[in-house]
């Protein structure tokens, strides 16, 4: 029920007033009109949105806004005409930045500078052609500053082939060798051993990730699929001066 919807919705912040404040009754009685109507969103939680009559609903990652009377429940994006600014975007990029960082550098595979300007991370599959050719781009990453926090996400789901390479490349003496080594096509030693690859899956599940290489920024924003490095500095305000892939 809370997939985006197709259409797009837009409340303009900059023409209806200031935000919402609501006392405990208010939200009590409008989490009541939700339940009658969506008995799966118990967990909901509802807030004041920036826009006067409109309240804001969260519910798995997912931002709608519902109306003060409670009886209409609005898909979309709150834009600000005055900064031209998506409020909405700017609050998911936050919960996904916080999911992300909630993982761990620990339960990742980094590859970079310890000293590193930003970060970006990727959903990676270790069968992923795009995954590969993003791989080679890497090493221009680094050299910029950037370092890549990979979590491992086979496609073809739990118990499959991929995963099964995913967790030997977990379990390996030296996971960013192994991990270049499976995106090659090259023979892994298939050892197991306790590793978060159902976690990182089950949480890419999550924020909805269709695709891989799927790449965020530091921020949280999702700027693709398979993006070259030249880009990926240029989305990160970092100019190329050593770039060897080709434009």
């Amino acid at each position: 029920m809370f997939a985006r919807a197709a259409a797009f919705c837009v409340l303009v912040a900059a023409t209806i007033g200031g935000p919402a404040h609501a006392n405990d009754a208010e939200i009590a009685k409008l989490r009541a009109e939700l339940q009658r109507a969506f008995p799966e969103v118990s967990s909901a939680t509802i807030r004041p949105s920036p826009v006067g009559g409109i309240y804001e609903v969260e519910h798995n990652g997912d931002i709608l806004y519902m109306s003060a009377d409670g009886k209409f429940l609005i898909l979309g994006d709150v834009i600000d005409l005055k900064t031209r600014s998506n409020l909405t975007r700017a609050k998911r990029d936050q919960r996904v930045a916080a999911a992300l960082n909630a993982v761990g550098d620990q339960n990742m595979i980094i590859i970079g500078p310890k000293d590193a300007k930003r970060t970006l991370t990727v959903f990676t599959d270790v069968d992923c052609p795009y995954c590969a050719k993003l791989h080679r781009e890497v090493p221009e990453l680094n050299r910029n500053g950037v370092r890549v926090r990979y979590l491992l996400y086979p496609r073809g789901g739990i118990g499959s082939e991929t995963y099964r390479k995913s967790v030997a490349v977990w379990c390996s003496d030296d996971r960013a060798k192994a991990v270049g080594i499976a995106k090659a096509g090259g023979k892994l030693e298939m050892k197991t051993c306790p590793n978060p690859v159902e976690q990182h899956f089950k949480l890419g599940m999550q924020l909805n990730i269709e695709g891989t290489p799927a790449v965020f920024l530091d921020s949280g924003r999702q700027v693709g699929g398979y993006v070259p490095a030249a880009k990926l500095l240029a989305a990160m305000g970092i100019k190329d001066e050593k770039s060897t892939s080709a434009r």
